[in-house]
């Protein structure tokens, strides 16, 4: 592990270890005004509130975790429980939330400690190599190191550059150790317990990815279809009128003229379907402007106002800017075919993990009614599903091999 990569992780680290630290500060708090409420029973009103953000933190740090490629399952309940009694039960009985809270003095405490050595000890680094580069411009009372000793001589100020010289070294050869430590308690903690049935989950990713299957295999059932009915005809057709035109060439000179301008616009319709079917495979303004461009380029040939607004939804997945631009080139397009809106929208967000295209028309959800669009939707992302069999996408996820 490059010594950049060992830096930014243990103050990712250190990013969660404070907030762990938060929120071990909140547990104590709602753990003391339930104790000394408990007579009249308002303290125990914060127990599913406090089960919440004890949950809110361990998930950003299965999300740090997933970056650095350790991919820790949730394994909270898909459907949880509604009511205040049902999420105390629930959550009192739930194994996870036991490790959670494992997980969370671990964090807060050797965590946060070995984030803050990896943000500290750089800079300790830097700041001793760099001392006798500086040191004489100090007042005499305060030059010293890192550490608290005076320091009054050049030779006391050249053994402080070996002393950055070492924390560099205890940086370089324990960083990525640190690192993988920061990381343990995470990856022992917060995944499903053993004793937990992970059926249903596997059930749903089966799916997932048998969907994915299907909407593979039909698009390229779609490809071969345009290329078979369109483009090969036209190629033969042009094969043909070329042999037209040789045959013409021996026997009447002045027809072959005609042959080959039918043979050229022939060739030219051929290269024409072809590029429909490219730009139906990933249009060629989405990988040379990006989702932005190709979006505003899609609301300037809208006949009605469109607004295009990306809230900051930073890099996307390939795979998931093409579906995000489909989706929103069907809803555009179905604006234009009904023609009775008057504005129309298309805005990109972030939520969590996952990017949410949204199309509005006159300031209403547009709905997902080709198959195409919505087999790319169902297997990339979660979605919506209406009783009209109509699809509404919620999100799109980001990680790599989600779509």
């Amino acid at each position: 592990m490059a010594l950049g990569q060992v830096e930014v992780q243990l103050a990712g680290g250190l990013g969660t270890g404070l907030l762990a630290l938060f929120a071990v500060a909140g547990l104590a708090v709602a753990v003391a005004v339930a104790v000394a409420a408990s007579v009249v029973g308002v303290g125990l009103l914060l127990l599913p509130f406090t089960v919440s953000l004890v949950r809110l933190v361990a998930e950003r740090e299965r999300a740090r975790l997933g970056r650095w490629r350790h991919q820790v399952i949730s394994p909270y309940a898909a459907r949880p429980a509604t009511g205040w009694a049902g999420r105390t039960r629930a959550a009192v009985h739930d194994p996870a939330t036991w490790r959670d809270l494992r997980w969370l003095a671990c964090h807060a405490s050797m965590g946060l400690l070995l984030g803050l050595l990896g943000v500290v000890l750089p800079v300790l680094a830097v700041r001793d190599l760099s001392f006798p580069l500086w040191w004489r411009l100090l007042p005499p009372d305060e030059t010293g190191t890192s550490l608290g000793f005076p320091v009054h001589t050049w030779p006391a100020a050249l053994a402080v550059s070996l002393m950055g010289v070492s924390w560099a070294a205890v940086l370089v050869g324990l960083g990525p150790a640190m690192a993988r430590l920061q990381a343990l308690p995470g990856l022992r903690l917060l995944g499903p317990h053993p004793s937990v049935d992970l059926s249903e989950r596997l059930a749903r990713l089966s799916v997932t990815r048998a969907g994915a299957l299907r909407a593979h295999a039909a698009e390229l059932r779609r490809i071969e279809r345009a290329l078979h009915d369109g483009t090969q005809n036209r190629l033969i057709g042009v094969a043909v009128l070329l042999g037209v035109a040789r045959d013409a060439l021996t026997r009447d000179p002045a027809s072959a003229e005609g042959a080959i301008d039918r043979a050229q616009s022939a060739a030219e319709q051929a290269l024409g379907e072809l590029r429909t079917v490219i730009r139906g495979i990933l249009p060629p303004v989405l990988e040379e402007h990006g989702l932005a461009g190709a979006l505003t380029s899609l609301a300037a040939d809208c006949p009605v106002l469109c607004q295009v607004t990306m809230a900051e939804p930073g890099h996307l997945p390939v795979a998931v800017e093409s579906t995000a631009y489909f989706i929103a080139a069907e809803a555009l397009t179905n604006t234009a075919r009904h023609g009775r809106a008057a504005t129309a929208s298309v805005s990109v967000s972030r939520v969590g993990e996952a990017a949410k295209p949204q199309p509005l028309v006159d300031g209403v959800p547009l709905r997902l009614v080709s198959p195409g669009t919505r087999d790319r939707v169902r297997p990339g992302g979660e979605s919506m599903a209406t009783p009209d069999d109509t699809v509404v996408p919620s999100g799109l996820p980001l990680s790599d091999g989600s779509c």
